[in-house]
């Protein structure tokens, strides 16, 4: 299917690997001209990159006057860490939501008052599927989720007066370094060889993790004219995990 994507202009957040990485490079695949901003942007690319800590006051602002005219914004950079509430102190809390949580609502108000200004866009939020299916050992990253789960369906329910769609998508475990990292790590513990990992996906739908691939062509098609009537909801991609019952 094409997707009517070519020529559109878009920025992908955390777009140096992982799920913002296969989002640019699907979003360029269907021939959006396609810009990447991360901590820490390859050296040399196919993406025009821009190296930026969107933790950081005045951030969003700075990526919004360099990436210039948009068509469609995903907000993929953040990871929360795990860790209960006695154990998630409130500077490491403050720090993964300024990069996460306000990263995402910084960006989106730069990005939405531009796209209001020329009538119309999209925006993609990337968050997480603990945002529906609450885990009291990631309090930090529920919390953030489902709050960016509520920012989405709240803007995303009013934008249509401004010809902007705003929708959200929920991964669950994917197939990225840092989670195969986590397996190698656990398989190396509990099975006494790393290389072991994929024994511990059983559990998992389908007995595996989801591929950055899968979320970004999900992503690609919510953000594409094809979709055109989407907004204001939230799609989850995790193999049915968030509504498995306990």
């Amino acid at each position: 299917m094409d997707l009517d994507l070519k020529g559109k202009r878009a920025l992908v957040t955390g777009g140096s690997k992982g799920i913002g990485r296969a989002c640019a490079e699907v979003l360029a695949a269907e021939g959006c001209e396609v810009a990447i901003a991360s901590r820490n942007p390859p050296a040399s690319g196919a993406f025009r990159a821009k190296a930026i800590d969107l933790a950081q006051r005045g951030a969003a602002e700075a990526l919004a006057a360099w990436a210039g005219e948009l068509d469609i914004l995903v907000n993929n950079a953040g990871a929360i860490p795990g860790g209960d509430l006695l154990k998630v102190d409130e500077e490491t809390w403050r720090r993964a939501w300024d990069l996460k949580v306000f990263g995402y609502i910084n960006l989106t108000r730069q990005i939405y008052a531009a796209m209001k200004a020329r009538g119309g866009g999209a925006i993609v939020n990337i968050i997480g599927s603990a945002g529906e299916k609450m885990n009291a050992a990631y309090i930090a990253g529920s919390t953030g989720n489902a709050g960016l789960m509520a920012f989405t369906r709240a803007l995303g329910g009013a934008s249509h007066a401004d010809g902007i769609r705003v929708v959200g998508i929920n991964p669950g475990p994917v197939a990225t370094d840092r989670l195969l990292s986590l397996y190698q790590q656990m398989a190396a513990t509990q099975l006494g060889d790393a290389a072991r990992y994929p024994e511990l996906f059983r559990g998992m739908s389908y007995g595996r993790p989801a591929n950055p691939e899968e979320v970004a062509w999900t992503a690609a098609f919510l953000a594409s004219p094809r979709s055109s009537y989407t907004s204001g909801c939230v799609v989850t991609i995790d193999g049915g995990l968030a509504n498995r019952a306990p």
